[in-house]
């Protein structure tokens, strides 16, 4: 085998960790600038939305009201994958998802209410469970959507 040692020199020949002397510079700066721009000021909160989907999915399982709320169950884990799949296209591509982000607060808030609507006597368990998950779901909805429409403007 040859010994082969680095000589600190990239393929331009340009040495140094200090890039802004090298040739393709201004390119490299201009194409960072293209693919991030704008793009990520969202990402505060559609990470939580996302957990906050998942918990609302898992949430009969982790309260066991499967057996006392069985329309609750399939309702709780419908809207929390719905919520769940609408932060993963926030993150994905937030530039399109400013209305749907108006759609996480009305799942928010639909989850709030559903509890009478859907549950068939629920127990203050199930009620703050819903509830709580609820109004979250309606701030941090409320919080994409401002995001967004403030990435919009500018």
């Amino acid at each position: 085998m040859s010994n082969i040692s680095h000589t600190g020199r990239d393929v331009s020949g340009h040495t140094g960790r200090d890039i802004s002397g090298h040739p393709d510079a201004e390119e490299m700066r201009a194409r960072h600038d293209r693919v991030m721009g704008g793009r990520r000021t969202t990402a505060g909160a559609d990470a939580p939305v996302f957990l906050l989907g998942l918990y609302c999915a898992v949430s009969p399982w982790v309260l066991h009201f499967t057996a006392s709320q069985p329309s609750l169950v399939t309702h709780n884990l419908v809207i929390g994958i719905a919520i769940a799949v609408l932060a993963l296209c926030f993150t994905a591509m937030p530039e399109r998802m400013t209305g749907m982000s108006i759609a996480i607060v009305a799942l928010g808030a639909w989850l709030i209410v559903s509890t009478w609507i859907v549950g068939q006597s629920p127990d203050m368990g199930v009620i703050l469970n819903n509830v709580i998950v609820g109004g979250l779901a309606i701030v941090l909805g409320a919080a994409c959507a401002g995001l967004s429409m403030k990435n919009k403007k500018t």
